[in-house]
């Protein structure tokens, strides 16, 4: 894989393309390459170079954690009793190895880490802030938003 291009190597084709692709990543080549106007070999060519380039990352499949029984969804704020580079490699390690934990930020300011998760029930919610949560190495202390209800949730880039 090569670098990354620059924002400013997508033209205006490559844009299209991966607007439609965000959209729905299954989109057939011939009915992705009919949408941006090129042809089907033209658009697997300029995919492709995409995806090796690195701008498109990976595929995926969206799944609806209500669809799954996870209807609650945190925002919890977690903050760390010393930031020494031992003290935040240890907690992301951690961090990375749990499964439930959907994303983890390092973040600016007064706090150190936002961690989103998704839970049952108020049980489920309190069970993985006490066995979850607290019993990540180095935590001092947390606060949790809950979402009571999504008004905008995407997961495309506007290119």
């Amino acid at each position: 894989m090569t670098p990354r291009q620059s924002d400013a190597s997508l033209d205006a084709t490559d844009r299209s393309i991966l607007r439609e692709l965000q959209g729905d990543g299954r989109v057939s080549n011939l009915e992705l390459a009919q949408r941006v106007h090129l042809s089907a070999s033209a658009c697997l060519r300029r995919v492709k170079r995409l995806e090796d380039e690195g701008v498109i990352a990976r595929y995926v499949a969206l799944v609806d954690p209500k669809a799954v029984g996870q209807p609650g969804t945190s925002y919890t704020i977690v903050n760390l009793e010393r930031l020494t580079m031992p003290a935040i490699e240890t907690f992301e390690r951690a961090v990375c190895d749990i499964p439930s934990i959907l994303d983890c930020y390092y973040v600016a300011g007064t706090n150190d880490y936002l961690i989103r998760f998704t839970y049952r029930d108020a049980a489920d919610l309190e069970r993985f802030h006490r066995e979850v949560l607290m019993r990540l190495p180095g935590v001092l202390r947390s606060n949790s938003m809950l979402v009571l209800r999504t008004v905008k949730k995407t997961t495309a880039l506007e290119v």
